[in-house]
């Protein structure tokens, strides 16, 4: 027969100074990392000088800015003098100064029918972008099977019905309280009172 295994001896136990940290594959340092204390560089800038950049970038960009804008400018003149050139009115006869401005006023209307519908489709893009999706068209006909008659209005099926009203509410003049209350008080009140509710019982 075969003696039994003697029983392993466990392995010492270890501290945790002397497990090794977890090293990433995706840095090599890690370890240097881990076990040297980090210490925070020093910027080799100082504060005046960080300063002093800063307000060199913020004129630099005024500059630009400066220029662009004039950019603009000359190039809206530019435009201008080539698409919107100069009317001579002074050779023109009164008929065709007026021609002139129902012509005018009439390109004024166009444009300003052009500006609402691109305005308007701007807006719906907008409102799209923020809700995420086309709010869905409005029917323009009710649906099938709402109606159980084919040709009937929707509230034929009402005419048949009575109309419920509310009972009528008595109309009871009450006149000045303070004389009520005067002629109620005393013998004389008690017995007005008095002959009042047997007659009502009556």
């Amino acid at each position: 027969p075969q003696e039994p295994e003697p029983p392993k001896p466990a392995p010492p136990a270890r501290s945790l100074a002397d497990i090794p940290p977890l090293r990433r594959k995706s840095s090599a340092n890690y370890r240097a990392y881990a076990t040297e204390p980090h210490v925070k560089k020093k910027s080799k800038i100082t504060a005046s000088r960080k300063l002093q950049l800063k307000t060199l970038m913020l004129q630099i960009a005024k500059q630009e800015l400066e220029q662009e804008e004039a950019e603009r400018g000359r190039e809206k003149q530019r435009y201008l003098a080539e698409h919107c050139t100069p009317l001579a009115l002074a050779s023109l006869p009164l008929a065709e100064l007026q021609e002139l401005c129902r012509e005018l006023h009439a390109r004024v209307d166009r444009v300003d029918e052009e500006r609402y519908d691109m305005q308007v489709r701007v807006s719906k893009n907008i409102n799209e972008v923020w809700l995420g999706r086309p709010p869905p068209p409005l029917p323009l006909h009710p649906p099938r099977g709402s109606w159980e008659g084919a040709g009937e209005a929707p509230h034929s099926g009402v005419s048949g019905l009575t109309p419920v009203c509310p009972p009528p509410q008595e109309n009871r003049e009450v006149g000045d309280w303070r004389k009520n209350i005067d002629a109620l008080s005393g013998m004389e009140g008690r017995k007005k009172k008095f002959e009042t509710s047997g007659a009502g019982q009556a």
